[in-house]
């Protein structure tokens, strides 16, 4: 080992990967066509997620009543909320495969 300094983070690291052994947790490197997938899985939500804000704002654009604007940010927040989900839920089974 050396016998520079650590630093606060290296140390914090250490502890983590400390406890995870002491659990009994195994560390799987992903391969690299699960790391294509997860890439193309992100991508694919980003233009999602960019395509419903677009349509969002100019739904808003458009709307003058308040309680309309409310009920489109509760969909819109909603929507979001869903893709945001059905995207971390695709990463993860492809990184626990």
């Amino acid at each position: 080992m050396n016998d520079e300094p650590k630093s606060a983070l290296e140390l914090a690291m250490a502890r983590l990967k400390k406890q995870d052994a002491d659990a009994g947790v195994i560390e799987h490197p992903l391969t690299n066509d699960q790391k294509n997938e997860i890439g193309e899985i992100r991508k694919t939500y980003a233009a999602k997620l960019a395509q419903e804000e677009i349509l969002y704002q100019s739904k808003l654009a458009g709307s003058v009543d308040f309680e309309q604007r409310q009920t489109m940010d509760e969909h819109y927040r909603r929507d979001v909320e869903r893709l945001n989900h059905e995207r971390d839920r695709k990463v993860e089974k492809i990184r626990n495969a």
